[in-house]
């Protein structure tokens, strides 16, 4: 195996360790737990990396050893016993027993990062069992990743099918994981920071779970005075500049070629809306705003939902452009921005990187979908919130719409 290959096998085994160890905390296992199960996935590919240069005995003892060091740690638990540190201790010198070895005969960077790494477990032991105290329940919601990202996705077929020849199932599922994976990212530091949050964090925490769900909840609670006018809009404001700042993300990750046509032009969109909302926060940056009970994204029927709907858009685009050019995909564009402007963001990039749509026409087609969503939350603040909340939003949002459409009919 090459450098980055042995790196990758590592890393997966410690996220897939740390996956299972924090199961482990949730039902309060005693004999391992987060760092312990993290530190057995670490040796076993330690063993297995040594294994190509002594042979497959290698495994078989680092077997024999971690079946030595649970026994020991079981009947102490059967006893009564407490100790402090499960097996943890005995792992990690095992661990470190397998980095010495390997030192020797592979790459010293990986010897020194796992042996960095192995220490950093060990001794932040408090804020790893804290971080698990502390998601509870939640630790649900990065289950459900596990099995929409390391379950489903492997199992797709990766080739295309249907009208158009454009739907692919691992494509398309890929982009889900790519979608809940932010919005689980923006769930779980709500989690521990969105009960108190500050304006500019609970801005951009809603706008990379759900900008729309924000919208609606803070209209709603300016409309019955349970949060301020200003708190409220810039809590808007701020969650509709990260949802549109997350497309750009979108764009880099799906297709970074088409990021180099796209990220000026869309960029200008970002930062216009950011900028004129910048006066409000300013001069109200030291409001806080409890932020309302979040969703969890990673619920499968979440998922599915956005797959579906990722797929309804991408045949859409397919087929307008089949039948009515360039010019049909506009339509498609703000219907679809009202609904879920990231769905519409990653189709076309993907489109884009295919070659079924031009970089031109890509960026336009999204800025028309952002253009339509920003349109759609003035109306919801309209609809939902106090004349009040309205004045404070609708300039921005004007203005950046105003901007948006000059961009798609002059930028050249």
């Amino acid at each position: 195996m090459d450098l980055t290959s042995t790196f990758s096998s590592l890393g997966i085994a410690l996220g897939l360790g740390l996956l299972v160890g924090l199961q482990r905390e949730q039902v309060a296992s005693q004999l391992a737990g987060l760092r312990t199960f993290a530190l057995i996935t670490v040796l076993g590919t330690i063993c297995g990396l040594l294994a190509t240069s002594f042979g497959g005995w290698v495994i078989a003892a680092g077997f024999l050893a971690l079946t030595g060091a649970l026994m020991t740690g079981h009947l102490a638990e059967l006893k009564g016993e407490k100790t402090e540190s499960g097996v943890t201790t005995e792992v990690a010198a095992l661990a470190m027993f397998g980095v010495g070895a390997y030192l020797v005969v592979g790459y010293r960077e990986v010897a020194i990062v796992v042996g960095g790494g192995i220490a950093i477990l060990l001794h932040f032991k408090g804020q790893l069992h804290g971080i698990a105290a502390r998601l509870g329940e939640d630790s649900k919601s990065i289950m459900q990743f596990a099995l929409i990202s390391m379950v489903i996705l492997p199992i797709l077929p990766n080739r295309t099918y249907g009208p158009y020849n454009v739907l692919n199932p691992h494509q398309i599922w890929l982009m889900v994981v790519l979608i809940v994976g932010i919005g689980l990212g923006g769930y779980i530091a709500y989690k521990f920071f969105g009960a108190k949050a500050g304006l500019l964090l609970a801005g951009v925490l809603g706008g990379i779970i759900s900008s729309t769900a924000t919208t609606v909840s803070y209209s709603k609670r300016a409309a019955k005075q349970e949060l301020a006018d200003k708190p409220a809009a810039i809590v808007i404001l701020l969650a509709s500049t990260a949802s549109c700042a997350l497309v750009l993300v979108e764009i880099g990750v799906v297709a970074p070629g088409f990021l180099r046509t796209a990220m000026v032009p869309l960029s200008i969109v970002v930062t216009t809306l950011g900028v004129l909302s910048l006066p409000l926060w300013f001069l109200n940056n030291k409001d806080s705003a409890e932020m309302p009970s979040q969703g969890n994204p990673s619920e499968l029927k979440g998922a599915l939902y956005f797959a579906l709907l990722y797929t309804i858009i991408l045949l859409a685009i397919a087929a307008v452009k089949d039948s009515y050019g360039a010019r049909g995909l506009y339509v498609v564009a703000a219907a679809s921005g009202l609904a879920e402007v990231h769905a519409l963001a990653l189709s076309t990039s993907q489109l884009v990187e295919t070659g079924r749509v031009g970089s031109a026409e890509g960026w336009r087609i999204i800025a028309v979908a952002l253009i339509s969503s920003l349109a759609f939350k003035v109306a919801a603040v309209t609809v939902l919130g106090a004349r009040r909340l309205w004045k404070k939003v609708a300039l921005p949002y004007v203005l950046t719409i105003a901007v948006g459409i000059g961009l798609v009919l002059l930028w050249r």
